[in-house]
């Protein structure tokens, strides 16, 4: 059995995707914990404009006293620590996947001795459109490498979420795609809902593109005074191909934004910020800050408007 945590954009088209490969899936609401059951009708568009549906087994965690099969975490990162509280009595020998981007976003379930952690970094967008249709477009394979854990569950854990529409491939290097991903991120997440624009803003404006770079440099050198090394001509090329993927969308922070939601700008620009105050880098880091202070505040007067 899989367990995919979340009902949002990434997790329906997940459930949706595996239930279609003959995978045994439950979905677990993370906003609502009623100790419902219900049968939920998902609907997703891939990018050739096909409509897939399935319907999917739904429940809240008051639902579900003990967990065993493959635990995957698709909901938002600032819910962690209050998640893997609930999940410490439920999950033991269970492996958990987190499918969430930014850095240290499985601290709170290693502080709680969960043994058998691992984390994906996304390279896909989805977004739930106002009919309820999930658009989904993947860019590329997206990595799922070991944080706790052993080389044969990380294995097995790709064959069970590898589908066609949504594929999935060992790393040995995650902390590598985690950074190189988390800079990217907040870049899109800090620029795109400030400029209220799609993510398309960086190859079509050469100007947008320059912010880009600076912002780029600033993250590069506190990831490697960190110790990992990535070089600028990858993370823009990375940049682009996903800006060029998802003309069009808005971002994550930019959608949660506008619907009067908490982000998730705290383990992008100040997780960074506060690596950097660790390394002694405040300096180099503080267009960082400002950026995502500037967010936090756009978020704190939409969450009160």
């Amino acid at each position: 059995m899989i367990y995919i945590i979340g009902f949002g954009a990434i997790g329906r088209a997940l459930s949706l995707f595996l239930v279609a490969r003959g995978r045994r899936v439950t979905v677990i609401r993370g906003s609502v914990n009623d100790g419902s059951r219900t049968q939920e009708e998902v609907v997703v568009e891939l990018a050739d404009g096909t409509l897939l549906t399935q319907t999917i087994p739904v429940v809240t965690l008051d639902a579900v006293d003990h967990i065993d099969g493959l635990v995957v975490l698709t909901t938002k990162s600032f819910g962690n620590k209050d998640l893997a509280l609930k999940l410490a009595s439920r999950v033991q020998q269970t492996p958990v996947v987190i499918l969430q981007n930014g850095l240290n976003v499985e601290a709170p379930f290693t502080s709680l001795g969960f043994r058998h952690i691992y984390r994906c970094v996304l390279f896909s967008t989805s977004l739930i459109l106002e009919n309820g249709v999930v658009r989904f477009r993947p860019v590329t394979d997206s990595p799922v490498g070991t944080i706790q854990g052993d080389v044969s569950t990380l294995q097995e854990i790709v064959s069970q979420i590898n589908t066609p529409w949504f594929p999935f491939r060992e790393e040995q290097h995650i902390q590598q795609v985690i950074w190189k991903k988390a800079i990217m991120n907040t870049v899109f997440n800090s620029i795109c809902p400030l400029l209220e624009t799609d993510n398309g803003i960086f190859y079509r404006d050469a100007f947008a593109l320059h912010i880009a770079q600076k912002l780029i440099s600033s993250c590069l050198a506190v990831a490697a005074k960190a110790g990992v090394h990535l070089s600028p001509e990858e993370i823009e090329t990375g940049l682009i191909n996903i800006s060029k993927a998802s003309a069009g969308q808005s971002i994550s922070t930019l959608q949660d934004i506008s619907n009067g939601r908490q982000t998730e700008i705290d383990t992008l620009n100040f997780e960074i910020f506060r690596i950097a105050q660790q390394q002694g880098m405040e300096a180099t880091a503080n267009d960082i800050l400002l950026l995502g202070e500037l967010i936090k505040l756009k978020e704190q007067i939409n969450l009160k408007s």
